[in-house]
């Protein structure tokens, strides 16, 4: 039986308030939020209210505040991806440490040009810190030997996703890597049911909730190939994945900006891309610098700084 929940709705002051931001894996309990169980979601709200405290106390003593039963606790951990309450706590605490404070407001109607530039460019600054701090180097290295592995590379995303998926297409066909971008689900669909062993499709969603990405995604999984998922942590999608590199980017309530997820996922691409080249040695480097040449004799000359 569950006790009765002991929560003070309230934060514990400014430091708490400070924590949170920029606080990778707060970023990520709020990105899984729906995810969760009804009684894991309370769990979920004492951690993001109270992330401080929740380092001092004990699995019992925070089953016992929220008013729910330890195993609650413990399904809470574990959907986030952590063996323990233990495990949980040392990364809380990283999290935290690393975490980069950055405040912003939404733009408004009212707001002159002065305003809306620092305000956009603080959303999006923060947005990229936090997915920064919490890249994974275990992660990146295993899709990186899975991408210089790949006998055929194929990018999945939807919408502003389709936008990432084709810019990534064109950064890695230069690899010489068969690389396709396709932004239609019924094409992404298809396409995953050709593919085969050895063949790896990089996925890219926001929510990671999109039913049609999932389903393309589950496909390529049954045909054989490998599914590297830059998407929230804790999502469909990020199950469904070989490898996640976790982008948890709270999504944006304001409807004049742009999505800053769709930053922090080309930012992620980039991390990809240049981590791959570093990884594939010599002959890389010199069939990148025959594809600059061949950009360079097709510009007007006599121009140069």
């Amino acid at each position: 039986m569950e006790n009765q929940p002991i929560i003070n709705s309230q934060g514990d002051g400014p430091d708490e308030t400070g924590a949170r931001r920029g606080s990778p894996l707060l970023a990520r309990i709020e990105a899984s939020f729906d995810e969760l169980r009804k009684s894991e979601r309370a769990v979920a709200q004492f951690v993001l209210a109270h992330p401080n405290e929740v380092l001092n106390i004990s699995i019992a003593e925070l089953a016992y505040r929220v008013g729910v039963s330890q195993p609650t606790v413990a399904r809470f951990v574990n959907a986030l991806g952590f063996t323990g309450f233990k495990e949980f706590k040392l990364r809380l605490a990283q999290s935290l440490a690393s975490g980069v404070p950055y405040v912003h407001r939404d733009v408004g109607p009212d707001d002159s040009l002065d305003e809306v530039a620092p305000k956009v460019f603080n959303r999006t600054i923060g947005a990229l810190m936090s997915v920064r701090n919490q890249l994974d180097a275990t992660r990146l290295e295993r899709a990186v030997e899975l991408i210089t592995r790949a006998a055929r590379m194929e990018f999945y995303g939807i919408g502003n996703s389709g936008i990432v998926a084709t810019d990534a297409q064109h950064k890695f066909f230069r690899f010489g890597i068969p690389s396709v971008a396709y932004s239609d689900p019924h094409t992404q669909g298809m396409a995953a049911t050709l593919l085969e062993e050895g063949d790896v499709v990089v996925a890219i969603s926001a929510s990671g909730r999109t039913p049609e990405l999932i389903r393309a995604c589950e496909l390529a999984r049954e045909a054989g190939a490998e599914v590297i998922a830059i998407t929230a942590s804790g999502s469909p999608l990020a199950r469904t994945a070989t490898v996640l590199l976790a982008a948890d980017v709270p999504e944006d309530p304001d409807v004049y900006a742009p999505m800053t997820s769709r930053i922090a996922h080309l930012a992620l691409i980039d991390v990809l891309s240049v981590s791959v080249a570093l990884a594939s040695g010599p002959e890389l480097i010199k069939r990148l610098e025959r594809t600059k040449q061949t950009l360079r004799d097709k510009r007007i000359r006599g121009f140069e700084a």
